[in-house]
């Protein structure tokens, strides 16, 4: 039976650091184990499969050039089964029991929350490719790092952002907030709602769901029936899919939409809406295929070779928070857990994502970029600095 949050936290409590020989860079002939806990299964399993994805290819493309301080580097992965309880088990054993050299975060705010804190609790450095709910930086660790450009309030400002820019005709007048209730989403859609009408953009519909909902027939009805001009939705993945499929059969095509995490699901995403109904959709991303950040190109190769497929921001994500790890244990030398939390504090690191630093708090100080589904494919459309494409699709054709 995996143990509740509390129960786990204290034992978390009384857990011991790595050896001061392991710490110092020792047992050179033995590998560096990062252990990772991941919902591989449950309600996050494809986000979560992506991460998985994400860290391998990382792994293998280091250990491909000697490893990390000349030791090879072995991911100890165990599956927490998208539950919060479950993962504060996997962190702690870890940590505990196998004693792991280093630590690699888990995915979505809910479960990195609670295993933030294991880590926290025992001294160790964790750096999380997910997780940028307002709540994760609100407790003062000095261990945590977030390894995406901002979190999640801030992640709406570059959609609105363009919305500002366009001529008071072309902007949207009337707009609907359906929103996942997910740590992250949630905050994501209530930022933009409050920015919005602050513009003068009138909201027909605000309501939260259920993270588990699988019907949105109701919602897609209520949707149609106010006529947005903008729908703009806190998707996590299958509930993005879900209500495009409902407004779809209700023959409602807003003039603009906006899910958070749902469209970066590369192919899977197309797969569950239909490539023809992409157009037009817009989301907020970390990453980008096309971008020229270090080690971009060899990444997004290695993954297509390695999955026969295009990579998913989940798993440019999980990369990118190795490539956090990585670079600190490589600068300081050692994987002495202080010296690397010390280092990533007053540090840059370049990534695939582009330059990542941070706040005392371990939230990022950097800023999301507006993608948008065109002809089939993702083009990034701002900041204007970074654009892949200078065209931008408004209004949203109707569903195919």
């Amino acid at each position: 039976m995996a143990l509740s949050v509390v129960a786990a936290l204290a034992l978390a409590a009384c857990g011991t650091r790595p050896s001061e020989s392991a710490a110092a860079g020792g047992d050179t002939g033995k590998p560096i184990v990062v252990g990772i806990s991941l919902p591989l299964t449950g309600d996050f399993a494809q986000p979560g499969g992506e991460a998985k994805r994400g860290y391998e290819v990382w792994r293998d493309m280091v250990n491909a050039k000697g490893g990390i301080m000349g030791r090879k580097v072995e991911l100890k992965i165990t599956d927490d089964a998208s539950n919060q309880d479950t993962v504060v088990a996997d962190y702690t054993k870890l940590i505990t029991q196998d004693k792991v050299d280093l630590l690699l975060g888990t995915f979505s705010s809910l479960l990195n929350y609670a295993a933030s804190a294991v880590a926290e609790k025992n001294g160790m450095v964790f750096v999380e490719p997910a997780g940028g709910a307002p709540n994760m930086f609100e407790r003062n660790f000095k261990y945590l790092f977030f390894a995406q450009p901002a979190t999640a309030p801030h992640q709406a400002d570059v959609f609105v952002n363009w919305i500002k820019s366009l001529p008071e005709a072309d902007r949207p007048k009337t707009a609907a907030y359906p929103s996942q209730d997910d740590p992250f989403a949630k905050p994501v859609i209530e930022s933009m709602q409050k920015q919005l009408e602050g513009l003068g953009v009138q909201t027909v519909y605000s309501e939260v769901y259920p993270a588990d909902t699988t019907n949105f027939q109701t919602i897609a009805s209520n949707l149609a029936s106010k006529k947005p001009d903008l729908v703009a939705q806190g998707a996590v993945f299958e509930d993005g899919v879900g209500l495009v499929r409902g407004l779809k059969q209700l023959n409602f095509s807003p003039k603009m939409l906006f899910q958070t995490s749902a469209p970066s699901n590369a192919g899977q995403y197309s797969d569950g809406v239909g490539l023809a109904n992409t157009e037009g959709v817009f989301y907020t991303v970390s990453w980008n295929e096309k971008a020229t950040t270090p080690l971009n190109t060899d990444f997004v190769a290695a993954y297509k070779k390695a999955y026969n497929a295009d990579p998913a921001e989940d798993a440019a994500d999980a990369f990118a928070a190795a490539q956090v790890l990585q670079t600190a244990t490589e600068k300081v030398g050692s994987i002495d857990q202080n010296k690397i939390r010390d280092w990533l504090h007053g540090n840059t690191v370049d990534t695939i994502l582009g330059p990542l630093s941070w706040e005392a708090t371990g939230e990022p100080k950097g800023q999301f970029l507006l993608a948008q589904w065109q002809s089939g494919k993702v083009e990034v459309v701002a900041p204007s600095d970074v654009a892949t494409s200078t065209t931008v699709v408004n209004p949203k054709p109707a569903w195919k």
